[in-house]
């Protein structure tokens, strides 16, 4: 098949960072979708750099690709998850966040990633929604433009339950070279789009994709057949556009089994389109 894939290294949490990219090599997918956490190259270590430069080293004799993923839980602040964000009212928190995106900038040109996906993030309480969108753009303009300028493209992830969370909410941005981090399950949460539909709208702006099963109104990442997304008409859909590049499975709720889900993943995705074929996970 033409459609390249690509595994979340949040579904490998129990592995070291090394281990698991072999196994997801193994298991014949063409990339990695590294998810940046105090486990996996943590980019505020004092060796980042070289970590990541040994990494690009081993991703390149392998030949495989990589797409950054910037969503760790508690990477910046131990005690509160996904925080701070661009939406947070405290400025130093903000900063701290546009910093956390830069670095990953940083780690992605080392690593030539054909991305880096990132997301607004949830108001707290009591916070102007209008006073939180203006500063998620400055944000999102001086982590794109300076992506820009590292020849890394800068994609931006709806997200449910965040400030950008339906792709219109993304449409509605001005942000120069910021580009759209698909994930087709939040298509099924949100019930704004069918997946497929999604992907033909967008597909000029399409920097990235994420595949899962999900249910509808449900924001579980769920293994293939588990849930509602018709996962043959959404490679169908990114076949039809031409898509080259990863397509990242994100199963961040099994890295208990990930020894048999990186491999059953990729099992489904190369049979499902198959006449007659009854893959299973």
């Amino acid at each position: 098949m033409s459609l390249r894939f690509a595994y979340n290294t949040n579904g490998t949490a129990n592995h070291r960072l090394a281990d698991a990219v072999d196994l997801i090599a193994e298991s014949g997918y063409q990339g990695i979708a590294l998810t940046l956490d105090i486990h996996h190259l943590d980019p505020f270590a004092e060796n980042w750099k070289q970590e990541a430069e040994s990494l690009s080293s081993r991703l390149q004799h392998l030949g495989l690709g990589v797409v950054i993923e910037t969503g760790a839980r508690f990477l910046l602040d131990p005690k509160a998850k996904h925080e701070p964000t661009l939406v947070t009212g405290d400025a130093a928190g903000r900063a701290r966040r546009v910093g956390f995106l830069k670095r990953a900038v940083d780690i992605g040109a080392i690593l030539h990633a054909e991305a880096v996906s990132f997301w607004a993030g949830v108001p707290k309480p009591g916070i102007d929604r209008t006073e939180a969108r203006h500063w998620l753009n400055e944000g999102l303009a001086e982590v794109t433009a300076y992506a820009r300028r590292q020849g890394v493209v800068a994609c931006l992830e709806p997200e449910p339950g965040m400030l950008i969370e339906t792709l219109d909410d993304f449409a509605a941005l001005d942000i120069d070279g910021l580009h759209l981090a698909l994930d087709t399950g939040h298509c099924l949460v949100t019930g704004e789009r069918d997946p497929a539909v999604a992907v033909a709208e967008f597909a000029e702006r399409i920097g990235t994709v994420a595949i899962e099963d999900m249910k509808r109104g449900e924001h579980i990442h769920l293994p293939f057949g588990e849930g509602d997304m018709d996962v043959p008409g959404v490679l169908n859909a990114l076949d039809a556009i031409g898509f080259a590049k990863l397509i990242c499975v994100e199963l961040s709720r099994e890295s208990h089994r990930a020894d048999v889900m990186v491999p059953a993943a990729l099992d489904f995705l190369r049979t499902c389109r198959t006449p007659n074929a009854e893959p299973g996970l």
